[in-house]
């Protein structure tokens, strides 16, 4: 099975930095900070929307230039692994399947966080928007991870913490697990269609065994 994560909410909790960097730019901009749960909630819908409804949409160049040069500085400090991260990613390493990371950070920021928190290994590739890769929920982002990967969309899966997760997985004719504690709650999941809702991370190596038993193809451990 090919296992694609995302990365805020899912698999790092990196709000305090971008809240930092989002008040940052705010302040120089003359507005007034958003307090971090509200921040929490917008994220996701890539930089520049989150500028635009949290600034105004005319400002958003400059918005994103300035939350990029304060993010530089804070993401490695201000971001931390969500719960059950690194026994999660080995359990499945270990099961033979392959894993990558779909975000709508640049791909370089993902990967910067991803060495810094100790995990970057774990994945055959990196996702993220480029000139030529719109951000999610569009699905180019996710079909060029699964060519890359020699995949296929019917085995591979995205595991989310939101609406557009679900989403961007179904644009491209995927599985999604959608998993609480990121920017959505439990409840807030609920409604979401998905073929799978978990109530922690950990429980994610045991869906993807059962759904290996009813008939998802395996590939070979990476090496073998």
């Amino acid at each position: 099975m090919f296992v694609v994560f995302d990365l805020d909410g899912t698999l790092i909790d990196g709000y305090d930095g971008i809240t930092d960097a989002l008040g940052f730019a705010m302040q120089r901009l003359g507005r007034v900070p958003l307090p971090a749960a509200r921040v929490r909630g917008m994220v996701g819908e890539g930089l520049e929307r989150l500028i635009a409804k949290a600034i105004a949409p005319e400002l958003v160049g400059e918005g994103v230039r300035l939350f990029r040069e304060r993010y530089a500085e804070v993401a490695d400090a201000k971001t931390r692994l969500m719960a059950d991260v690194p026994e999660v990613l080995d359990v499945i390493g270990a099961a033979g399947h392959r894993m990558a990371v779909a975000s709508n950070k640049p791909a370089d920021f993902t990967r910067r966080i991803l060495e810094a928190r100790g995990i970057a290994s774990f994945f055959v590739a990196v996702g993220g928007p480029a000139p030529d890769v719109p951000p999610k929920p569009h699905p180019e982002m996710l079909r060029r991870l699964i060519g890359a990967s020699g995949a296929s969309e019917r085995d591979t899966v995205v595991v989310g913490d939101m609406e557009i997760d679900a989403e961007f997985a179904r644009a491209a004719g995927c599985r999604v697990v959608l998993v609480p504690g990121g920017s959505r709650s439990e409840e807030e999941l609920a409604a979401v269609p998905s073929d799978g809702k978990l109530t922690r991370l950990a429980e994610l190596p045991g869906w993807i065994a059962g759904a290996a038993r009813t008939g998802f193809p395996l590939h070979p451990r990476i090496g073998s």
